[in-house]
């Protein structure tokens, strides 16, 4: 399986809308950040899917590190 990737050392800020389903990359080389191209095909990591729980404005995670997927914990600020 590849690594992942930090695709950038700080979260994305995105709309998202209730009830909605996304796909959140976790391999960090698609080119859509922060979700899903399916530019992972053949490293071993899927994307995280979610379905947006209330429509919001949310700071998804864009090194990859979080322990909360989709969302950013902080973890970009020690890496």
């Amino acid at each position: 399986m590849t690594e992942a990737i930090a695709a950038q050392l700080s979260p994305y800020q995105v709309d998202l809308e209730e009830g909605k389903t996304y796909r959140w990359c976790k391999c960090g080389r698609s080119k859509t950040q922060p979700f899903c191209d399916d530019t992972h095909v053949g490293t071993g990591i899927e994307p995280h899917t979610f379905v947006a729980a209330k429509t919001e404005t949310a700071m998804l995670c864009g090194c990859k590190g979080t322990d909360d997927p989709p969302y950013c914990d902080g973890t970009h600020n020690i890496l």
